[in-house]
């Protein structure tokens, strides 16, 4: 048998004097060689687990790119295969091909023989790989499913001096538990239980669509519900008005917040869980999608040391995750900044965020007033939402603070006519904005399976992106749909951007009270790229793809 390095240096993967290295480290920190060279940078885990599988004459499988037999899959329990990082991936001959991070793990292949019944063949692929599989392929619905069935039906009466019991039993607590980790693993945004007339409907928001996860009976709709209250701090014998709660949970070694809503049906309450990771708080702007042209722009206003700055969109277009990342570059030690949210979002370090608190009286204006005496330099207000607000937040720009905050419109230049609408004064609105930023999401092409194709001519002139006769058609991607992506052809999301800095031109604009179609005509003239444009400049990039564009923006 070859030795490894042979193997590797045969492959062309790392150079003698390399190799010498790694061996001079290995007899040095006593691991193996293979962990010594990726922990050097000299080769990736995969690169490694190739050369080993080379050298005892078994396949190497790319977890990333194979497709999985479904039918494979049936054949051994989640549990099984997450106590062996191993996952059957096909069929040849009878026999059930598995992958495994351990193929010389002989009571694995025992385990997996027994429980599927089958001759198996064991296959190497690496423990991340396996691990990212488990997760993608391995989903709580089945467990889910028996839970269900163990869970005893609902009387026709409620009485609440049992409900402490139901909300503690075992298969409740085990459902709930299993529901929030699978949103996590699904990376989704949202959690729906909605209640129907004979069950419980399930859905994940991922990358901004709602999804179908399963159905459940409708015996286990108090229960699930009475535990997600108790567990999220609210009246569990309220069932009139909706409420708001808060929970936290634990998830792969890391806190994860949910934001929880009722809301009461005529089947009974409806509950959304927002899912909020807090490594999207730590997000910077790059990350979002921002292109060089629209960051420029953008930065030179929130650089300024006063001023407003308004993030607009519809509801769930990230608005909050931009203002928290432009947060994350000013946040500084010799800066104070303070925030006003409901709710407060995402936890961050270093700056004084306040809950609202209506019933207490400390309304997003209250709050205003109030810190307004605690000396800031940046204040941020989760959204502006009636003239009082608005108006203090007017009055905070012009007396040396920077202000940003969100505010509901379709675009940037009306964000302008809906603060005069709101009873702000047109020459105060010119005064004290500096920029307007509109948002939205759209879903990003998978990388492993996305398409290149090229359009019609009419297509994209259709479109908004003019090609004109004579000129080559460009290539753009299409989604098709892999493992990786759940067969939905899309992966994560990118934010679009339109960025509109208030000029002397548009503060003349505010002043004559003039529409916003005459505002976003002189944006445009002053070099404002669109959501449109910025998106079709996405799509040639490769990012995003022509349907989704057209999606999100008109």
């Amino acid at each position: 048998m070859k030795q490894l390095g042979e193997i590797l240096i045969g492959q062309g993967l790392i150079t003698s004097d390399q190799l010498e290295k790694a061996l001079f480290e290995q007899r040095n920190i006593g691991h193996s060689l293979g962990r010594v060279l990726i922990d050097l940078g000299m080769l990736t885990e995969a690169q490694v687990v190739q050369a080993l599988a080379t050298q005892i004459g078994m396949r190497f499988v790319d977890l990333a790119e194979a497709t999985l037999d479904g039918a494979a899959l049936t054949k051994v329990p989640g549990a099984v295969c997450r106590r062996h990082s191993a996952i059957p991936i096909a069929f040849e001959n009878g026999r059930l091909v598995v992958a495994m991070s351990d193929p010389a793990n002989v009571f694995a292949i025992d385990d997996i023989r027994s429980a599927s019944g089958m001759t198996v063949i064991p296959v190497v692929a690496t423990r991340t790989d396996v691990q990212a599989a488990l997760d993608r392929h391995y989903r709580a619905d089945g467990e889910l499913d028996e839970l269900t069935t163990a869970i005893e039906p609902d009387s026709d009466e409620d009485d609440l001096s049992s409900i402490k019991e139901v909300v503690e039993d075992a298969p409740i607590v085990k459902f709930v538990n299993l529901l929030i980790t699978q949103g996590i693993q699904d990376r989704a945004s949202d959690i729906h239980l909605e209640p129907t007339e004979h069950d419980v409907r399930v859905r994940f928001r991922i990358d901004g669509v709602l999804h179908e996860v399963m159905r459940s009976p409708k015996s286990i709709q108090s229960g699930v519900i009475s535990r997600l209250k108790i567990m999220a701090d609210m009246n569990i014998a309220e069932r009139r008005v909706p409420q708001d709660g808060r929970l936290s949970v634990s998830s792969n070694g890391q806190k994860v917040d949910l934001r929880v809503a009722t809301l009461p049906t005529v089947w009974g309450e409806k509950i959304v869980m927002r899912i909020l990771d807090n490594s999207t708080a730590m997000l910077d702007l790059a990350d979002l999608g921002c292109r060089q042209v629209n960051y420029d722009r953008f930065s030179a206003s929130f650089g300024k040391p006063y001023g407003m700055i308004l993030v607009v969109g519809p509801t769930g277009s990230g608005k909050s995750t931009t203002l928290y990342a432009t947060v994350n570059i000013l946040n500084r030690p010799e800066v104070n900044i303070i925030t006003v949210e409901d709710p407060v979002e995402y936890r961050l370090a270093g700056v004084n965020q306040i809950q609202t608190h209506a019933k207490a009286g400390l309304t997003f204006a209250a709050a205003l007033r109030s810190i307004l005496r605690a000396d800031p330099d940046i204040v941020l207000i989760g959204e502006i939402r009636d003239h009082e607000t608005a108006q203090i937040a007017v009055e905070s720009a012009l007396t040396g603070h920077l202000v940003l905050s969100t505010l509901h419109t379709n675009d940037a230049p009306s964000a302008v006519t809906r603060l005069i609408e709101m009873g702000i004064e047109p020459f105060l609105v010119g005064s004290s904005l500096d920029c307007v930023l509109a948002q939205r999401l759209a879903r990003r092409l998978c990388p492993k399976c996305k398409q290149t194709y090229q359009p019609s001519r009419e297509a994209l002139r259709a479109a908004g992106l003019p090609i004109e006769d004579g000129h080559e058609i460009p290539k753009i991607y299409r989604p098709v749909g892999c493992s990786v992506c759940s067969r939905t052809g899309y992966k994560g999301r990118v934010a679009l951007h339109e960025v509109l800095p208030i000029t002397e031109r548009i503060e003349r604009l505010a002043v004559e009270r003039a529409p916003s179609a005459a505002i976003a005509t002189a944006g445009r003239e002053e070099g404002m790229q669109t959501l449109k444009q910025d998106g079709l400049a996405k799509v040639l990039a490769g990012v995003t793809s022509l349907d989704e564009v057209l999606r999100v923006v008109v």
